[in-house]
């Protein structure tokens, strides 16, 4: 068995390009993650605004069907009381009822006390969150202010009386309308800005 040579041939001289990003590559790359994060940043601004409004809405609508449910229960009227900053399930009879005044309007006793309710039956409002009641039958918004009690009645026999409820958070706001038979959401509108 014979081997064969063969010919030497000369490696051809090949010069390698150094590793790594040029400074434009990387500026280029900076500058897109900037503009995402920046979207992005806005986007969860908008949405905790809608998610606030959102769980605030929820929690109304769990209030007014324990509100009903108490009603039927033990029939005897029930409310739901909305108060600047707090939203309070209590009989109709305490309802809109914490202070003493006198005939010409001033508090009789010490500091305005209200009437103690449970932690599962109240929802205290997120803090700058505005809510305004409308009743049945009128286009006029009713805004709860300091010394404004709005009373919703839910009556032994199931029914209340159909309201619409609108929360306001800055330039955010949802708006509910409830069902006189079940206290459920019947439609809601949410603008998030």
């Amino acid at each position: 068995m014979a081997w064969k040579t063969l010919p030497m041939t000369s490696a051809a001289k090949t010069t390698k390009r150094p590793s790594g990003f040029t400074l434009i590559e990387v500026v280029i790359v900076l500058a897109i993650a900037t503009i995402i994060m920046g979207s992005a940043a806005g986007f969860l601004m908008y949405s905790s605004d809608e998610r606030l409004l959102r769980d605030a809405s929820g929690e109304i609508e769990v209030l007014a069907k324990r509100a009903r449910m108490t009603a039927i229960l033990q029939q005897t009227p029930y409310a739901l009381e909305f108060r600047e900053g707090v939203v309070r399930v209590l009989p109709l009879a305490q309802a809109g009822q914490d202070e003493k005044k006198t005939a010409g309007g001033h508090r009789i006793g010490g500091q305005p006390t209200l009437p103690p309710v449970s932690e599962d039956r109240q929802y205290v409002l997120e803090e700058g969150m505005k809510i305004s009641i409308r009743r049945w039958n009128s286009d006029q918004w009713h805004t709860t202010l300091k010394d404004v009690v709005h009373v919703w009645r839910f009556d032994p026999n199931g029914l209340c009386e159909p309201i619409s409820v609108r929360l306001n958070l800055d330039k955010s706001w949802s708006e509910d309308t409830y069902h006189p038979l079940t206290a459920s959401i019947r439609s809601t509108q949410l603008e998030a800005r």
